[in-house]
């Protein structure tokens, strides 16, 4: 009686697995089984880490209602030549000071020249944006700038340019703020917004710099510089990207800060002067005219409504951008 070979059984069983994963390899197999999962719906979505940040953000309920407030408050002083009833200059000696009322056409009242006090406030609210946005953008770019090359190099070049900006820091801001305006004459937007430009991006350089000196010593920055890559691409295309959290957050920030600031130097006297509104210079017109409350009362409100909006919105980016973040806390 002859005894069955041993390894027929496994062979047959390699063949088996064999002819099975041909059938799947086919490209019209892989097909047809790509349609049939897209068609029950159970196929994979790659989701990158923005995406992630995205979905968090819309998840938070402060920062979606102070982005809504943004939105509206801003849109209103972007179009302000088509929103605003009448322009901001001019006068209406019949409507001196008239307190506003749902029956008049003036809603925020009118202020001593019988100007339409809505309209003013929206112009102000263009000129606040303006300053805002202004600042921010350019206080990030040069504090990103600065806080990149200290933070990469190191050395002499980080002693270097740290000891530039805790001179910077040391500085008192509102005191030089206010000698720049008297010294420079006539306070205008962009004159307004360069010189608070030129002292918000401190805070900014000294923590990219942090963020900087951490990643640097990461496997992937070695291999960048072992593939060859200088160091200009390396900063900016590797570890720029991983340090974007902070910098929108205190970007947005910035455009809050830089608001009060030139309202508060509009107050004074020292920011933009007249004949351009600003919210700063109408709350400031109404201490002349201290029981004529809606000349304080609605621009200090909307100013209010700016700076908290932002908060929320700068709140919700600092949840949303970082990657440590496992929930919504609002």
């Amino acid at each position: 009686m002859t005894e069955p070979h041993t390894d027929q059984a496994p062979v047959a069983f390699e063949k088996h697995l064999i002819d099975q994963v041909s059938d799947v390899a086919h490209p019209g197999v892989q097909s047809a089984m790509t349609d049939a999962t897209v068609d029950a719906g159970l196929e994979l979505q790659a989701r990158s880490q923005w995406s992630y940040a995205r979905r968090r953000f819309l998840r938070h309920r402060l920062a979606m209602t102070g982005l809504v407030i943004l939105v509206f408050i801003f849109g209103a002083g972007l179009l302000a030549n088509w929103v605003a009833p009448y322009g901001f200059e001019g006068f209406d000696p019949l409507h001196i000071l008239e307190a506003p009322t749902t029956n008049s056409h003036h809603y925020f009242g009118t202020d001593e020249l019988g100007r339409d006090f809505l309209s003013r406030t929206i112009y102000g609210i263009r000129t606040s944006m303006e300053v805002g946005v202004f600042v921010g953008v350019v206080s990030t770019i040069i504090g990103t700038f600065v806080g990149a090359i200290a933070g990469y190099y190191g050395g002499w070049v980080d002693n270097l340019l740290m000891r530039v900006t805790d001179l910077v820091l040391t500085l008192p801001a509102l005191a030089i703020l206010l000698t720049a305006a008297a010294l420079l004459g006539q306070g205008t937007v962009l004159r307004v917004s360069v010189i608070l430009a030129l002292f918000f991006w401190t805070g900014l350089a000294r923590i990219v710099r942090g963020v900087f000196l951490s990643l640097r010593e990461k496997e992937y920055v070695e291999a960048a510089k072992a593939a060859g890559s200088g160091d200009m691409r390396i900063m900016f295309r590797h570890v720029l990207p991983n340090t974007l959290g902070p910098i929108v957050v205190n970007a947005s920030l910035a455009v809050g800060a830089a608001i009060i600031i030139e309202a508060i130097l509009s107050f004074l006297g020292f920011g933009i002067k007249p004949p351009t509104p600003s919210l700063g210079s109408l709350i400031a017109s109404g201490q002349q005219f201290p029981q004529k409350w809606w000349i304080t009362v609605f621009p200090g409100l909307i100013l209010l409504l700016i700076v908290i909006a932002i908060n929320f919105v700068g709140d919700g980016l600092r949840d949303a951008l970082d990657p440590q973040q496992r929930r919504v806390r609002a």
